[in-house]
């Protein structure tokens, strides 16, 4: 088994390096919350089209990216952030990194460019898994849970190499998975 870390809300699910489902493909995702219900998180390194303009065109700070937080329900829109005195009603998923929160100060905040893309990241949709399918996927080698890692990475915009950057960040053991090709038949 790749990973000997249980999920849990805060912790980093990264991809085995062979994953060919788009969605997946060689992505690293915070969870937002685990529990016997089931599982929900956000891809950290999966660009949308859309920058935040097109999703809310009331908003002044336009220009903010919103990336794809997987393939459930792809039209709502959800964030993360690490700034609680600004923001009421997170819920603290990590030290210091928060989940939702007041939408009207979120915008009100973005109006005014009070709230910088260090401090906040949008995401078009979550990723979501039902009771025991994730406890499943990571047993056939799927995902690999870390619960150790810099949150500068959560606000990174190196989306390219974030997987590569996590996975080498783990440790020995997973280090050199993170030079295999996304394609083993081109190795």
């Amino acid at each position: 088994m790749l990973s000997t870390i249980t999920p849990a809300s805060g912790r980093l699910l990264i991809s085995e390096p062979f994953m060919m489902d788009p969605n997946f493909k060689r992505s690293v995702i915070l969870l937002a919350e685990h529990s016997e219900e089931g599982t929900l998180g956000y891809v950290l390194n999966q660009l949308s089209e859309y920058k935040l303009g097109d999703v809310l065109p009331d908003v002044a700070y336009s220009e903010m990216p919103v990336y794809v937080g997987g393939p459930v329900a792809n039209n709502t829109l959800h964030f993360i952030h690490r700034c609680p005195d600004k923001i009421e009603g997170g819920v603290e998923i990590w030290d210091g990194i928060y989940w939702g929160g007041s939408f009207e100060q979120v915008k009100e905040l973005l109006s005014t460019y009070q709230i910088t893309e260090d401090e906040i990241k949008f995401f078009a949709g979550y990723s979501g898994w039902t009771t025991g399918q994730l406890d499943a996927e990571i047993l056939e080698d799927t995902w690999i849970v870390a619960n150790k890692f810099n949150p500068e990475i959560l606000f990174t915009h190196d989306e390219q190499n974030l997987w590569r950057e996590v996975v080498i960040s783990l440790g020995q053991r997973y280090a050199h998975i993170a030079n295999f090709p996304e394609n083993p038949t081109l190795n």
